[in-house]
C-alpha cells in the first residue's frame, strides 16, 4: 500500500523529494519534515536527523523541495492531507503568505525556550509575542567587516565608533585609491535591512504604526537620512566604480586582493564563501554598519531557520517531542560540532565562533539589533528596495523616488496579503 501512495504524492507534488530511512519511501507512521532542499542538506540538519533515528529507532520522512518552488509548494501542501508535521522556515517576509496563527503552534511555553540566547528567541518571536518555531540553524553577526591588516598598512584607524568617523574613514580610503565599501548591487539585497533595523527595532510603536498603514517610509526622517547617505556614498566613490556590476561572486576576490577594504556582510561568509588571496580571513575584523540611521552603528543578529509545528497535524505531540530532542544539549552539540556559528543555544559548546565576532563582543552587545526590517515589516522586499536604489545609482530616481517606490511596493504586498488598513 505504501508504493501507490508515494507515486500519488509524487504525481501531485513533482518538485518534492521524499527521503526516508531506508531509501526514498514514505512511512505513514513517521514524522514528516518539509523544507528547502538546500536547507535540509546542511550538514547539521542531516546530522540531527541521523542522530535522532539512531538514538530513538524512529523513522523520519524528509520532504525536500527545490528552493525556487518552496514557498508555493509549502502553501499548497499545508492544505492537503499530506501536510508536513514540521515546516522549516525563516521569519521573513515570505512567512506572511502563511496564516501562521491558524496553522502553527505557539511554542513560548516549551521548556527549551529558556536555553535560547536572547537574540535567537527575539528572532523567532512575532509582534504578538508568539514563539513561531525552534531556531535550529547556523547563526551569524552581520556588520561591517574590514581588512585590519590593509588599514594598518595605510596608517588608517581601525574600528570607528560614530557615523562621522566612518564617513571620514571612507573618504580617506578613497583618496588612497582603495574602494572603501564593497557594495554588491548586482543581485545582492541584504545591505538595506542593516540600515533599517535600528529605525524599527528601537521604536516598536513606529513599526506598529507602519504595519497598520498609519505612517509610511516617506514620513520617517531616518529612512530619508539613510537613502541620502547611500546616494552620497555612491556619488562620492565610496562604493568604487563597479558596484552595479558587482555580485556575489565578486565579493571574495575584491576583499582578498585588497581592492576593497570593507563590506557589509556576516561572519559565517568568511568560512563558507571567502577564498583567501593576498589577505586571509584572519586579516579581517568587525565593527558596526553605519548608514546614517544610528550614530553608534548597528549589527544585525542572525537570521535563523525555524522548525515550526503544524497545529493541525495528528502527530503534533510527536513533533513537539522531536523539537525537544533537537533542543537537548547532548543532541544539538552533536549536530553543530565544528560548525562555524554564533551560539543559538546557551548550552552550545562544540560550535566554532569566529575570532572576529569574539573580539567585537563588547561592541556587539552595545549595538546589536534583532533582524527587524526583513522579518517584521509587513510587505518588505529587499529585492525591490535594492532595485529602486540601483535605479537611483543609474540616475533614474531621486532619494524621494526611491522611498516612494519602496512605500508603494510595501503597501501593494500588504494589500495582497489582506492586511487590515491597506
Amino acid at each position: 500500500m505504501k508504493k501507490p501512495r508515494l507515486l500519488l504524492a509524487l504525481a501531485l507534488f513533482p518538485p518534492l523529494i521524499l527521503a526516508g530511512c531506508g531509501g526514498e519511501k514514505y512511512d505513514p507512521n513517521a514524522l514528516t519534515i518539509m523544507g528547502k532542499k538546500s536547507d535540509l542538506n546542511k550538514p547539521y540538519m542531516t546530522e540531527i536527523f541521523d542522530h535522532f533515528k539512531e538514538t530513538t529507532g524512529e523513522n523520519l520522512n524528509i520532504v525536500k523541495v527545490e528552493d525556487a518552488k518552496f514557498e508555493t509548494e509549502a502553501q499548497k501542501r499545508l492544505k492537503t492531507d499530506r501536510a508536513p508535521d514540521i515546516l522549516l522556515h525563516f521569519h521573513n517576509a515570505d512567512l506572511n503568505n502563511f496564516d501562521v496563527e491558524e496553522n502553527f503552534l505557539d511554542l513560548k511555553d516549551e521548556a527549551w525556550v529558556s536555553d535560547l540566547t536572547d537574540s535567537a528567541k527575539a528572532y523567532c518571536t512575532d509582534a504578538g509575542g508568539r514563539l513561531l518555531g525552534l531556531p535550529f540553524w547556523e547563526s551569524s553577526v552581520s556588520g561591517c567587516y574590514y581588512n585590519k591588516k590593509l588599514l594598518g598598512k595605510l596608517g588608517m584607524t581601525n574600528a570607528v565608533e560614530t557615523q562621522a568617523a566612518f564617513d571620514g574613514l571612507c573618504e580617506g580610503l578613497k583618496d588612497l585609491g582603495v574602494t572603501p565599501i564593497l557594495w554588491p548591487a548586482k543581485g545582492c539585497s541584504w545591505m538595506v535591512q542593516f540600515g533599517l533595523d535600528p529605525v524599527f527595532a528601537d521604536d516598536p510603536a513606529l513599526l506598529e504604526s507602519l504595519n497598520k498603514n498609519e505612517t509610511s517610509y516617506a514620513e520617517i526622517p531616518a529612512v530619508t537620512n539613510m537613502m541620502t547617505w547611500i546616494e552620497n556614498a555612491f556619488k562620492s566613490g565610496w562604493f568604487g566604480n563597479k558596484s552595479l556590476d558587482t555580485g556575489w561572486d565578486e565579493i571574495s576576490p575584491a576583499l582578498a586582493s585588497g581592492e576593497a577594504a570593507m563590506t557589509f556582510i556576516w561572519d559565517t561568509w568568511f568560512y563558507t564563501d571567502f577564498t583567501p588571496g593576498e589577505y586571509t580571513k584572519e586579516d579581517f575584523a568587525l565593527m558596526p554598519v553605519f548608514m546614517n540611521t544610528a550614530d553608534g552603528g548597528t549589527y544585525e543578529g542572525g537570521n535563523l531557520n525555524m522548525m515550526m509545528v503544524n497545529a493541525k497535524s495528528e502527530k503534533k505531540e510527536e513533533a513537539l517531542e522531536f523539537l525537544r530532542f533537537c533542543a537537548t544539549p547532548e543532541n544539538y552539540n552533536v549536530a553543530f560540532k565544528d560548525i562555524s556559528t554564533v551560539s543559538v543555544f546557551k548550552g552550545q559548546t562544540t560550535n566554532i565562533q569566529s575570532q572576529m565576532v569574539t573580539d567585537a563582543q563588547a561592541s556587539i552587545a552595545a549595538h546589536e539589533r534583532v533582524s527587524t526590517a526583513s522579518t517584521k515589516i509587513i510587505g518588505y522586499s529587499a529585492e525591490e528596495a535594492v532595485g529602486a536604489i540601483n535605479e537611483m545609482f543609474g540616475g533614474k530616481r531621486t532619494v524621494k523616488g526611491v522611498i516612494e517606490k519602496m512605500d508603494a511596493d510595501r503597501k501593494a504586498a500588504a494589500k495582497k496579503l489582506g492586511i487590515a488598513g491597506f
